[in-house]
């Protein structure tokens, strides 16, 4: 199997963590553990199995002393202010505005890496972010109302795209670290730096869980969230921005929404409509064109 298409199916790997996440990990934090708490147990966790996994995976090459501070704003854009940002935004917001403004993030990409890799401004790349972001929103509207300038949303909106840019900046950040170093290496300690700034404000609510009161359904959903949405979600994406633009791996993004009604309608808890056909063919036909189209 050719790289890039491993890399590919890698991105789509975690289009699906994340499409499963929105059904199975909503109850963690309904009383159980605060988001800045569950912040705290997702980059400790992942981070432990980053470490471990790297100690089996090869021998590390010797990371130059310049490349560290690249390192640690990744761990400050990519894990600390991307979720701290996105758990805010969304308890002061809701899931509909929080989904639009979250189609924002491959368009910022594409703007950033112009700007700071140099990576050309092809127009099937910028036909398709726009393409995928259409669909994205035509099928996230259709859910409920849209009210990105109210008062009592504004504040929440704001942080979520403030999140959305943080990766979008992450992404960029990492891309140089590929060339020289394993994936493996480099996410292991941008966890690390990550986990120092999520300490401050997520500890207390660690600390203060009742872990007597979960149920193992409970557990059982917390445990797929460090594992499969944080550790290999993470994992998976830092090894394909080792072979593809960092546009190309923020464009997956777009099909989160889509494996998120496929789950619903496989639960009976949807029904299929135009809406999510038209929506879908856009969304796909975005991400060929970012991935494989040429000029």
């Amino acid at each position: 199997m050719k790289a890039t298409t491993k890399a590919h199916l890698a991105l789509f790997i975690v289009a699906v963590i994340y499409g499963l996440n929105y059904t199975l990990a909503k109850e963690v934090m309904n009383g159980y553990i605060g988001p800045r708490g569950f912040i705290f147990l997702r980059v400790v966790g992942a981070g432990f199995l980053f470490w471990v996994f790297h100690i089996f995976s090869g021998t590390p090459v010797k990371i130059h002393r310049n490349d560290w501070p690249r390192i640690a704003l990744g761990g400050f854009f990519g894990i600390a202010a991307n979720q701290l940002l996105f758990f805010e935004g969304l308890h002061l917001s809701t899931p509909i505005n929080a989904s639009v403004i979250m189609t924002a993030n491959p368009i910022l990409v594409l703007i950033i890496s112009a700007i700071s890799l140099k990576e050309p401004l092809r127009k099937t790349r910028l036909i398709g972010v726009f393409l995928g972001a259409a669909g994205a929103i035509y099928l996230i509207i259709g859910r409920g109302e849209i009210a990105l300038l109210k008062s009592d949303t504004a504040l929440g909106n704001l942080l979520v795209l403030g999140n959305a840019t943080c990766y979008a900046v992450y992404l960029v950040i990492i891309k140089p670290l590929m060339v020289k170093y394993p994936p493996v290496q480099v996410i292991k300690w941008v966890f690390t730096f990550g986990l120092l700034f999520v300490i401050p404000a997520g500890v207390g609510q660690f600390a203060a869980v009742q872990w007597e009161d979960w149920t193992f359904s409970i557990y059982a959903q917390a445990a797929f969230v460090v594992v499969c949405t944080t550790f290999i979600a993470y994992l998976f994406n830092i090894y394909a921005l080792k072979i593809v633009s960092s546009t190309t791996v923020s464009i997956y993004i777009y099909l989160q929404p889509v494996i998120a009604t496929l789950v619903a309608l496989a639960l009976g808890k949807d029904a299929l409509s135009l809406r999510e056909v038209l929506s879908a063919a856009l969304i796909f036909a975005g991400v060929y064109l970012v991935s494989f189209g040429k000029n």
